[in-house]
């Protein structure tokens, strides 16, 4: 296990069609008073850099970040390659993790936190829900694997409209069993009215950062 301390960027995905949706975004959806972003931004509470990758996102706490895979909708491969690069602009050497961290899922902090206290030094470890479905998209992982996948993918031209799996594929990652629920996202309207997620709230942005 690494010390709670240990420093990690985070790259939160914000970008996709939410065509079950109805091409409404689902980081603008709200639980418990906040957006799903604001929740997701919440999770990734005390990463040295992060950014949100997808359309503009309006405010974000200070320090956070914002870029857009080219051309947009090219996948979460190319949404995660994005962000890389947008935090390999920042100043300072990287961390030695990366949050890879979706924006639909409201009660994701128990996941981050449970990810955290269990994370060895290593490729990384990914949330597994108890009845044993894997979550990439809630994960630690190296950094410089990261960028190694990413490299790899544009070798073969399979970059663009790539899977996470495949960015994954050659990562010897920890799957770590998260609490139940904490990777229940959101991606039809029932999925929303089933974990009590409402429609959009514009007009309220409370200040999550620092609460998981």
């Amino acid at each position: 296990m690494l010390s709670d301390a240990f420093e990690f960027d985070a790259v939160v995905l914000a970008g996709g069609r939410s065509s079950r949706l109805g091409g409404v975004p689902k980081q603008a959806l709200t639980y418990d008073g906040a957006t799903l972003l604001q929740r997701s931004l919440a999770a990734a509470a005390g990463a040295r850099s992060a950014v949100v990758v997808g359309p503009d996102p309006g405010r974000l706490p200070g320090g956070v970040i914002t870029c857009r895979e080219e051309p947009p909708f090219a996948g979460p491969a190319s949404a995660i390659a994005a962000g890389l690069g947008a935090l390999g602009g920042t100043d300072g050497p990287r961390p030695p993790f990366t949050l890879l961290l979706a924006c639909d899922m409201p009660n994701v902090g128990a996941a981050v936190q449970t990810l955290r206290l269990a994370l060895r030094p290593g490729d990384g470890a990914m949330a597994v829900s108890p009845d044993g479905h894997r979550q990439p998209l809630v994960g630690f992982y190296s950094t410089a694997a990261l960028q190694r996948s990413v490299q790899d993918l544009v070798s073969r031209g399979a970059l663009m409209n790539g899977s996470v799996s495949a960015l994954l594929a050659r990562l010897d990652v920890q799957l770590v069993t998260v609490p139940a629920g904490s990777t229940d996202d959101v991606d039809t309207w029932d999925d929303a009215a089933a974990l009590g997620v409402a429609g959009r709230d514009h007009d309220q942005v409370p200040d999550l950062r620092g609460r998981s």
